[in-house]
């Protein structure tokens, strides 16, 4: 249980960051630093509904472990107290559409004019420049347009949006956070900071340069659910079980694919299609289905479990926390009474830590104080 606290100790600590308030990759971006130890002051709406952060004014675990202070942007004396809080900060993260900042008198230019080292980190879908720059967006759009949306889902169906992971928190804010850190190791080498720009789109194309690169050696075919990892292959595919649950197969190479069979007593039937045999694929699917609709996934995870075959259950969101690796390496944690995915990655001497969500302007006064402003 976390105890308030938000500033951490982990291998971050120390490190100085503002954000301005937003929705999606930005905050988890801000999150996935603070989560590291890093001092993260959130700049939020002083109107902001509820007085609490987050999407549509609910607290957002997207906020743990961050410092909050209230701000109207339109207020000459705000706008003072932001530009106090850049001018001592290693990093600015913010995620509006290009010019916002500009038009705010925060943008790149007075900024780092102000702090030569700093580090300004700007979150979009499109990036900053680009016929779609100015245009508005969303995931399924940025994932479109990279052409990964494109390769996900079965065969003659239309592609199947893996919910906002993808997109948003995969090719966005986990690219703004390497970028981030790579200026912030540049701007204390050298003291130049930069504008670091990190777009969803580019980030999710980059996430798929393996496929390009299979593409490339007609290794891949530019089709849906017809290649070894997008169920193509009847042993890389999801199933489902007596009850209605399903059970995730993955067993690629040979040894593990051996051990599939012992699992599901195929492994001496003398009519089972060989798995080198692409043109009878389906055949193959078709009977690894028919057993696995046998038997409920509890029953399937009994065999399977501690054994190579690389077969796993499909948990919901609110059974993963109960799974017991989960359990034993602590993958979730509750903190303020809500259950959720702890720090990660591990580090051995200076662990991070989910932290507290702030409501909005809970640190006001401490911040100010700081940056000599009462």
């Amino acid at each position: 249980m976390n105890n308030g606290s938000t500033l951490g100790n982990g291998p971050l600590r120390g490190l100085r960051v503002v954000e301005l308030a937003g929705l999606g990759p930005a905050p988890f971006c801000g999150m996935l630093l603070a989560d590291l130890g890093a001092d993260v002051v959130r700049i939020d709406r002083r109107d902001s509904p509820g007085g609490l952060v987050g999407t549509l004014g609910l607290p957002s675990v997207l906020d743990r472990g961050k410092r909050s202070i209230a701000l109207d942007l339109k207020d000459p004396d705000d706008i003072t107290v932001a530009h106090a809080l850049l001018a001592r900060a290693d990093v600015l993260l913010e995620g509006f559409r290009p010019g916002v900042m500009e038009r705010l008198g925060l943008g790149p230019v007075p900024a780092l004019a102000a702090n030569p080292g700093l580090v300004y980190g700007r979150m979009t879908g499109w990036g900053q420049n680009g016929p779609l720059a100015s245009l508005a967006g969303h995931d399924i759009g940025y994932v479109a347009l990279s052409g990964a949306l494109g390769a996900i889902g079965r065969p003659a169906e239309v592609p199947t949006p893996p919910v906002n992971l993808l997109g948003d928190f995969g090719g966005g804010a986990m690219f703004l956070a390497v970028g981030v850190l790579a200026a912030v190791l540049h701007s204390r080498a050298t003291g130049e900071g930069q504008v670091v720009d990190a777009a969803i789109v580019d980030g999710t194309a980059v996430l798929s340069t393996m496929l390009h690169g299979l593409l490339a050696t007609g290794d891949w075919v530019d089709e849906r659910g017809a290649n070894l990892l997008d169920t193509g292959a009847p042993f890389y595919d999801v199933y489902r079980c007596a009850d209605d649950r399903f059970l995730a197969v993955g067993a690629l190479e040979e040894k593990f694919y051996a051990e599939l069979l012992t699992g599901l007593g195929l492994a001496d039937d003398p009519t089972l299609p060989p798995r080198e045999d692409r043109a009878r694929w389906p055949l193959l699917r078709s009977r690894f289905a028919d057993v696995f609709a046998t038997r409920s996934r509890a029953r399937w995870w009994e065999v399977f479990a501690g054994t190579d075959a690389c077969v796993a259950p499909v948990w919901s969101l609110s059974e993963a926390p109960l799974d017991s690796h989960n359990v034993a390496r602590g993958v979730f944690v509750e903190v303020d009474g809500v259950v959720q995915p702890a720090a990660a990655p591990r580090f051995s001497r200076t662990p991070g830590a989910a932290g507290a969500i702030p409501t909005v302007g809970q640190h006001d006064q401490a911040i100010r104080a700081e940056v000599g402003i009462a």
